[in-house]
């Protein structure tokens, strides 16, 4: 289950810790539901919100303390969130008399030195910055800077494709043992290997729904579902004619993605993701939000991506419980 940063902080919240504990509480008390339905639970969060707001603190205490790279900055993220959610998910297992242990796994992801997206960054991350800030990080520090509509000057990062999650072993070892898992948080830590194979800090972000696709496609879960800020998917978002879809067959969803009906920004990574996995499983994937999460297990909510009614090919299986 992949699920953003916003669903700790969300639209008109200040992101304060106390906000972040009750968000975490609620979205256990749904998860919940799959639990005592005796499924195994895979866990991979978001973070831009938190990791946004640890760039900020870097930068309000630069003339303090030493800065920062961004691959502890999302090492940071991975732990504080997880922590959070580790701790909502062992209170309402308690209150629930589950005998059921979590586990949150700071996780490194390889990624290849030659992706494009290396050549080309287009991720905004942090602060905004004035105009002279921004000349000087640019001159002092190379970092690439963007004005980012009127409100200032945002650095700007690469957002390589996951290639392996290297702790997927101990990830498949926990989920066998009955654990809740939490892993790739945040996209995960994002390494290469240099010339000699040792590995290697990143400043780049890996989003959380590639990720988790890559986690996915590896387990072959019963089910793989992506939470987001709607119910369901629309065709033609935020006008008059949009429409609601409950269920996309593979070649319609192809069909949207190329004709620009999910915007990179936004839903493009999440179709982009479930188009993948199904290709590659056979099997569904569900997007709804979290609050609609237990009707949309029913099929009362959410949109369903399926495998077309006639698919050839090899459909790989994976454990049910």
């Amino acid at each position: 289950m992949a699920f953003g940063g916003n669903a700790l902080i969300r639209q008109g919240e200040e992101g304060t810790q106390t906000e972040q504990i009750e968000n975490s509480d609620r979205l256990a008390r749904r998860l919940l539901h799959f639990v005592e339905k005796d499924y195994d639970l895979l866990l991979v969060h978001g973070n831009g919100p938190q990791v946004g707001n640890i760039l900020i603190q870097v930068e309000e205490a630069v003339t303090k303390v030493p800065p920062l790279s961004l691959d502890v900055c999302v090492a940071l993220s991975e732990g504080s969130i997880g922590y959070l959610l580790e701790r909502s998910l062992l209170n309402q297992l308690r209150a629930r008399k589950i005998r059921r242990e979590v586990v949150t796994l700071i996780t490194q992801v390889l990624v290849a030195r030659s992706d494009p997206g290396f050549r080309k960054p287009t991720k905004p991350i942090g602060p905004f910055y004035t105009r002279y800030r921004a000349d000087y990080l640019m001159k002092r520090q190379g970092w690439l800077m963007v004005e980012d509509s009127g409100r200032g000057y945002r650095k700007v990062v690469p957002s390589p494709r996951p290639r392996m999650v290297l702790s997927l072993p101990a990830i498949r070892n926990e989920l066998r043992n009955g654990c809740i898992v939490i892993a790739g948080g945040g996209g995960g830590i994002p390494v290469i290997r240099n010339e000699d194979g040792y590995l290697r800090g990143v400043e780049a972000v890996i989003d959380k729904d590639y990720t988790a696709g890559l986690l996915a496609s590896e387990l072959v879960p019963d089910l793989f579902a992506i939470l987001t800020g709607v119910d369901q998917v629309f065709l033609n978002f935020g006008r008059s004619d949009q429409v609601r879809v409950e269920r996309l067959p593979l070649a319609e969803a192809r069909r949207h993605l190329k004709d620009g009906q999910f915007p990179a920004g936004s839903m493009g990574p999440k179709m982009e993701t479930a188009i993948e996995f199904v290709e590659g499983t056979g099997r569904e994937v569900l997007i709804t939000s979290v609050d609609r999460l237990k009707d949309a297990l029913a099929g009362r909510a959410g949109t369903r991506i399926v495998p077309d009614l006639r698919r050839s090919g090899p459909v790989k299986r994976g454990k049910g419980r």
